[in-house]
């Protein structure tokens, strides 16, 4: 009786153990508004690190960055990545960036059967990622100082949905992150022409949230960009340590055989390009942001401040603990 009453007693103590372990565990329910592919690596190993210090990253794919944006929007996601600048001046809703994840490095390509530069595309059709999206601003901005008008934008979600399209014959003109555009040159080199590109700074992806979720989930958020820091230092130091973090944690297992050979590539362009920043970005990406995407014509008005559109004190609050 005693043995049966220790048995029920430890059982008691174990279960309250584990429920008072679940509840001091965070979920963060992550809005990505693209296919998951190579470009998420980082994201995916910082999720998995993050998980082992409590914090669950629960990362839902959308169909397109309008969608995700709105799923945060509406409170149906925690944190969207993107950069929804328009969206977000346009209902006023006090929603935030915080943190820089990658820099802008995309490669306007065309078939050159058609187009040979810019001035080609005068009048013509383009593919891009979506509305609002730093692929629209590049060719906004483009056409600005080519002085030539597009006849069509397509919203494409999916780089590598365009990079596809673009293969098939589908799209004629589109812009391309480096993983498939070296896929494209590499499949037909002779068919594509890659249109000269100035030097941009702005943000590809960024991350938002609500600034009610980034002040009642401060822990979270800190251990989470810790971890999302962490790990751009560690491919910027060598992007080697990619390759070894995926198959350590068995990450994309289902990746297409193509795109295996890329993500070496791909991870060693972004870092000569400085794509991953070592500190989140900060006050000088929300500064970048604000120029390109008013230059480009996503946001409008004159003498943009930086707290209308980022809240920094999660990612202060992040450096202070990575050493």
């Amino acid at each position: 009786m005693k043995l049966r009453q220790t048995i029920v007693l430890l059982l008691v103590i174990l279960l309250s153990a584990t429920a008072a372990w679940a509840q001091q565990r965070t979920k963060i329910r992550y809005a990505l508004g693209d296919v998951v592919s190579i470009d998420e690596l980082p994201l995916l190993i910082a999720a998995e690190r993050a998980k082992a210090r409590g914090v669950d990253v629960e990362i839902t794919a959308f169909k397109s960055e309008d969608v995700a944006t709105q799923a945060v929007i509406n409170g149906q996601a925690d944190i969207g990545q993107g950069t929804p600048y328009a969206a977000l001046q346009k209902v006023g809703a006090p929603i935030r960036f915080f943190y820089q994840l990658s820099a802008l490095l995309f490669f306007p390509i065309v078939n050159k059967e058609f187009y040979k530069s810019w001035k080609d595309l005068d009048g013509q059709e383009i593919a891009v990622h979506t509305r609002g999206s730093g692929t629209e601003a590049i060719m906004n901005l483009a056409a600005k100082e080519h002085k030539i008008k597009y006849k069509n934008v397509s919203y494409v979600p999916g780089s590598q949905v365009r990079a596809l399209a673009l293969l098939k014959g589908n799209i004629k003109a589109t812009i391309l992150d480096a993983s498939n555009k070296n896929m494209v040159m590499k499949e037909q080199p002779d068919k594509f022409l890659i249109l000269p590109l100035g030097n941009v700074k702005a943000s590809d992806e960024a991350l938002f949230a609500t600034r009610e979720f980034l002040d009642k989930k401060q822990a979270g958020v800190r251990i989470f960009l810790e971890e999302l820091t962490k790990v751009n230092r560690a491919i910027n130091a060598n992007p080697n340590w990619v390759l070894e973090e995926r198959k350590k944690l068995g990450l994309l297992k289902d990746l297409p055989a193509k795109l295996e050979g890329e993500i070496l590539p791909f991870y060693r362009e972004a870092v000569q390009n400085g794509v991953f920043p070592n500190d989140g970005g900060g006050d000088s990406a929300a500064k970048n942001d604000l120029e390109f995407f008013r230059l480009s014509g996503a946001l409008k008005g004159e003498n943009l401040k930086v707290e209308d559109f980022w809240h920094l004190a999660p990612l202060k609050a992040a450096l202070a603990n990575v050493k």
